[in-house]
């Protein structure tokens, strides 16, 4: 038998339970293929969800987060997750902005493989956030909210008669221009002389968003070019400035569409580049389109917003099919750079007129509320039994004491307005340090946030449940250096952890703690280590600290 985890072998047989060398490896519906041995000492070990005491903690569960492409392809990560875990939460990667495109198209394919799966071997997966910040269809969002085109009347901003004038009394750049009297036998022209840089028309007021016509008639003794400016902006043809060209012999109609630079507040347009012939110019006329667009109304922002939501909800609820039964309602909506007149932090808000956020337009009170309400009917119209649905709201950052309890301020303000929050999904930030001062704080640190969140009275889920590891100068410790001490240390501090929480949270409020890798990463975070070279997980200490906390040791 193979001492590793070994990477790519396993293929899970859903509905049939192969032969098998070692317990720990199959499941009531499925066994992975083939069994994994151990290098000693924990060779001998279970599954660590095996640990747990369900008749003393009955509503403890033990999760692992992992990316659903890994999933899907039923290898090693996959193995690993459904053997030791009760569940599985899959980060963003089920959130709207991984399934909706800029159209508003909804790809659930991934995810229904995932559940049906799931459903086939009888495994849960813990909900990503229904609705976020970050994450988000923020291109089809966009596009809902866009302003609304309208009908507009083109404007007639200048026009100038060369014909009729007898001196130039406009801005030249360079050059000397004058009115050419009688030019054509009848009527006068402007005459722009070589190398001339000419003001043709100005003094007229822009609009940053319009879009501008110029007309003028020209006039050339030789084929000639022009580059032309209008409002500062030099008008461009790729990275060079663009010429136009002005036949000889004939008056010429030359049309130019411009736009202004922006910022620039005095209308103009400059003619220049003519460096074979003098030009001749009769007449200039500038039209503009406004912007034909209009802001959405608020009863409109409102409308839209709620149809997407509903949109969302019911594609999500649709695949679900009742079979995701715990939610996260709303992920990290606390801005701790935003303090109100009560000293609590607010919800974020946008601060870029491209960034739509749901609170801005649903309200920041009814957020979870209306969210809540659309996602439970959504869950219930697609089969799914509402004295099973659970919303959790997650956040980081809650050892915090000031953001602990503007989340609570904001939960009780929810609760009131008829929301249903369930629950609070607290995203960990943990590290071990061999500084004993340093190490006592993170302590009493993690202590204060137990006892914080467990006077919420809420369900409590603790997430993102990695830890890394620094020495007594504060310097990480890296997956790669970690020597068997250390690693004994940390796993130390998983136990501990782990017990503050069966202890601290009221047995029927325990939701569950949910790993956030698997194996380590570049830190050495992981139940398992990675071989260098063969890339196989092997079981660490903190596996057999997961099964010994877990058992009440």
């Amino acid at each position: 038998m193979n001492n590793y985890f070994r990477n790519g072998l396993f293929m899970l047989m859903a509905g049939t339970l192969a032969v098998s060398c070692a317990d720990y490896n199959e499941t009531e519906d499925f066994t992975a293929q083939p069994d994994p041995a151990f290098q000693e000492p924990y060779k001998d070990l279970a599954p660590v969800k095996s640990y747990i005491n369900h008749e003393q903690y009955p509503n403890l569960t033990l999760g692992a987060t992992l990316k659903v492409a890994d999933f899907n392809k039923q290898e090693l990560a996959h193995a690993a997750a459904v053997t030791n875990f009760d569940n599985l939460a899959f980060g963003n990667t089920l959130m709207s902005g991984a399934i909706v495109n800029d159209k508003g198209v909804m790809n659930f394919l991934a995810m229904k493989d995932l559940l049906d799966h799931v459903e086939e071997i009888g495994g849960e997966v813990f909900g990503s956030p229904i609705v976020a910040n970050a994450n988000q269809a923020d291109g089809w969002l966009a596009m809902l909210t866009a302003p609304i085109e309208i009908i507009v009347d083109i404007i007639e901003d200048k026009v100038v008669d060369y014909t009729t004038m007898e001196t130039f009394t406009g801005t030249a750049k360079s050059g000397k221009p004058s009115i050419e009297k009688n030019y054509d036998g009848t009527d006068n022209a402007l005459k722009i002389p070589k190398k001339a840089k000419v003001y043709i028309v100005e003094g007229f007021d822009i609009d940053p968003q319009g879009s501008y016509t110029i007309t003028f008639n020209a006039k050339v003794d030789k084929d000639e070019t022009v580059i032309c400016t209008f409002a500062d902006n030099k008008i461009k043809e790729g990275g060079s400035d663009k010429k136009f060209p002005i036949k000889a012999g004939k008056w010429v109609k030359v049309v130019i569409e411009a736009t202004p630079a922006e910022g620039a507040t005095d209308g103009y347009f400059m003619l220049e580049g003519n460096l074979n012939s003098i030009v001749y110019i009769k007449n200039v006329t500038v039209v503009h389109t406004p912007d034909n667009h209009r802001p959405q109304t608020a009863q409109e922002l409102s409308d839209t917003i709620n149809y997407a939501l509903n949109a969302w909800c019911n594609g999500l609820m649709k695949i679900n099919n009742g079979r995701i039964t715990s939610f996260d309602l709303i992920d990290e909506p606390i801005d701790v750079k935003a303090p109100l007149e009560n000293s609590m932090f607010d919800l974020k808000h946008a601060n870029d007129e491209k960034q739509i956020f749901w609170q801005d337009i649903l309200g920041s009170e009814n957020y979870a509320p209306v969210v809540s309400k659309v996602a439970s009917k959504a869950f219930e119209d697609f089969r799914g039994n509402p004295a099973d649905l659970r919303f959790f709201i997650s956040e980081s950052g809650l050892d915090n004491p000031q953001k602990m309890a503007s989340l609570n301020y904001w939960i009780n303000i929810w609760d009131n307005n008829g929301a249903k929050i369930d629950g609070i999904n607290a995203k960990l930030n943990l590290t071990y340090s061999e500084d004993p001062a340093t190490q006592a704080e993170n302590v009493a640190t993690l202590k204060t946030l137990l006892a914080n969140l467990a006077a919420t009275g809420k369900l409590i889920r603790l997430s993102n449940f990695d830890i890394k590891y620094q020495d007594a100068e504060g310097q990480s410790v890296n997956a790669t250096n970690i020597t068997q001490a250390q690693r004994q240390k940390l796993a130390n501090y998983y136990a501990d952890v782990i017990k503050s929480y069966m202890t601290t949270i009221p047995h029927d409020k325990q939701a569950g703690i949910c790993k956030g890798n698997m194996a380590d990463t570049s830190d050495p975070v992981g139940l398992w280590s990675v071989d260098s070279k063969s890339k196989d997980w092997v079981r660490t200490a903190t596996y057999e600290a997961f099964c010994k906390a877990l058992r009440g040791e």
